[in-house]
């Protein structure tokens, strides 16, 4: 396990960092050109980012990007 000392001003900059790639990886994920094979390990970047997030944000901004089950994603 590793600990990490950071300020307010790191823990807002590393929220935005981490909005601003899940908020292109949901994006990228509604693209019907790309392949399913990749759009799967989008998701487990998305996994991961969201775990990160859920370290720095708040559970308001956390439940904007919970993901729903498959049958929500692909009705819209």
């Amino acid at each position: 396990m590793f600990g990490l000392l950071i300020n307010e001003k790191e823990v807002k900059e590393m929220e935005y960092l981490i909005k601003r790639e899940m908020d292109e990886i949901l994006f990228d994920l509604r693209d019907d050109r790309i392949d399913h094979i990749v759009k799967r390990s989008m998701e487990e970047r998305y996994k991961i980012l969201f775990t990160l997030f859920k370290r720095v944000a708040s559970p308001q901004e956390c439940l904007k990007y919970i993901r729903r089950g498959n049958k929500d994603r692909k009705k819209g």
